[in-house]
């Protein structure tokens, strides 16, 4: 029976809801349609500019039939799922009404194989054509670029959109041989060395490129997944490295059990490792080694670091440069930059710091103001831990006059 648009939009939008590269989707809720505030989960999706603002996208695969089988993946062509496929005509005409309805600022489109990889790209190709040059469509396109594709069609797509990308999926060969035997590192870095290399010949300028990691489906240590990263940030091929929590979506032995609760905190933390990679000039073999290849679930990356490198503190905030200043627990770009402004003036305190909206839960540990250590602690790297994961003091609640039990006792 063919299916109508609104049952595509409802299989291909949830299909796509896998993919993070978007940070988060539609939401929906009970009420009735026709009634004020009732609202549906359509595929639309937000995600951040670089300078904060939050954008909507439409956020849809082209199809969900796929050739792979791929174990984790919930379109794999053994899986028995509703399958549907736009076309590139119906998949335009979507989005343009949505945009201009002011539903959303852009595309998000990736896509299952459909008959074979160049096929699939031609198709995304030819949506793209329409959006761009029969609707003069200016707006933001993001494209999963297919691996394994001509290089013809992929230059073309690279000139059409604004971002693309490439999931990697898994951190190694041998878990891409387990679980994706269509896919090699190889084969699906290939695009994004494509994109790259045709974007920097066209405009002198890399095009933005991302790709998505699956954590927890693989036995793969955070010093892996961190070496990798920092691999790809190192050949200028990626702006952004998505983490994403491994959800149990099909039975197989191959991978954890069906009921495993996703790695949500380790998900947190590789992207606050990640953040130290690209902001904060770290190398990935600071914040983890070989002695300890995971991260500490129970405190940040940076002060896990700082603990692991005691001998480095305590930093005096009047004479550290801004490098060292970033490396302190709890002082970010922000509050590093304040401090080299507001030293030029004064010798700073730790009462000044507070002034200045500088968070010095973490701080007090590790530097000094003035020559004075901020916390008088045994400067041991257990000591520390437990002051910071101590739980706060609760605060007495000052009694008042309606409280009488509390000032004159009970009656």
């Amino acid at each position: 029976m063919k299916k109508d648009i609104f049952t595509k939009m409802q299989i291909l939008s949830d299909s796509a809801k896998y993919d993070v590269s978007c940070s988060s989707s539609g939401s929906e809720n009970n009420y009735k349609t026709g009634e004020l505030g009732a609202t549906n989960n359509s595929g639309i999706c937000h995600t951040f500019t670089a300078d904060g603002r939050c954008v909507s996208l439409l956020k849809v695969l082209l199809t969900n039939f796929c050739i792979y089988d791929c174990s984790y993946c919930i379109n794999r062509v053994s899986n028995d799922i509703a399958r549907a496929a736009f076309s590139p005509r119906e998949l335009a005409d979507i989005t343009i009404n949505f945009y201009k309805r002011n539903y959303i600022e852009g595309l998000f489109l990736s896509s299952g194989i459909i008959e074979s990889e160049d096929h699939t790209m031609e198709l995304i190709l030819r949506t793209l054509r329409i959006l761009r040059h029969e609707y003069k469509f200016n707006g933001y396109i993001h494209v999963k670029l297919i691996p394994g594709s001509d290089a013809v069609l992929i230059e073309e797509v690279v000139h059409l959109a604004s971002r693309v990308s490439s999931n990697i999926e898994l951190p190694s060969d041998a878990s891409l041989r387990l679980l994706a035997p269509n896919k090699t590192k190889e084969k699906v870095l290939a695009p994004l060395k494509l994109a790259r290399n045709f974007s920097l010949e066209r405009t002198n300028k890399p095009i933005s490129m991302s790709t998505q990691l699956i954590i927890g489906a693989t036995p793969e240590s955070d010093l892996e997944i961190l070496r990798l990263s920092s691999a790809l940030y190192d050949k200028a091929l990626l702006k952004r490295v998505y983490y994403s929590a491994y959800i149990p979506i099909n039975d197989d032995k191959k991978l954890p059990s069906i009921i495993t609760k996703p790695p949500l905190l380790r998900e947190h933390r590789l992207y606050q490792a990640d953040w130290l990679l690209r902001f904060y000039g770290f190398g990935y073999d600071e914040i983890v080694s070989e002695r300890t290849p995971n991260l500490d679930e129970e405190l940040d990356p940076k002060t896990f670091w700082a603990l692991n490198n005691l001998h480095l503190f305590p930093i005096e905030i009047n004479k550290a440069s801004y490098e060292e200043l970033l490396r302190i627990p709890g002082i970010g770009i922000r509050g590093a930059k304040k401090i080299l402004k507001a030293r030029r003036f004064k010798k700073l305190k730790l009462e000044d710091l507070v002034a200045l909206r500088i968070s010095t839960k973490r701080a007090r540990y590790f530097i000094l103001c003035d020559g004075r250590m901020q916390k008088e602690l045994p400067h041991y790297a257990e000591h520390i831990r437990h002051a910071l994961l101590a739980p706060p003091k609760e605060k007495k609640e000052q009694p008042t006059l309606f409280d009488g039990s509390a000032l004159f006792g009970e009656l």
